[in-house]
């Protein structure tokens, strides 16, 4: 039950994924202006912003690995 329902959300989340995949006009004429410098600091900003929700999620997918294998 549990396998089904998580290979529905990976296929409809990958269905997704292309029209998501977009940056506003201001990100994109903004990184086209950007010499090296600027360019490693807007993706160091990037990987920044992503850490938390990405560690968040990884926090909760341990802790729900350890419960699983706990129990099996």
């Amino acid at each position: 039950m549990v396998k089904k329902l998580v290979s529905v959300i990976a296929l409809t989340s990958l269905k997704v994924v292309p029209a998501l995949a977009q940056g506003c006009a201001v990100c994109s004429k903004t990184a086209a202006s950007l010499d090296y410098k600027g360019a490693r600091g807007l993706n160091g900003g990037i990987i920044y912003l992503a850490f938390l929700p990405l560690g968040f999620m990884l926090s909760i997918g341990y802790v729900w690995w350890k419960a699983n294998r706990k129990s099996a």
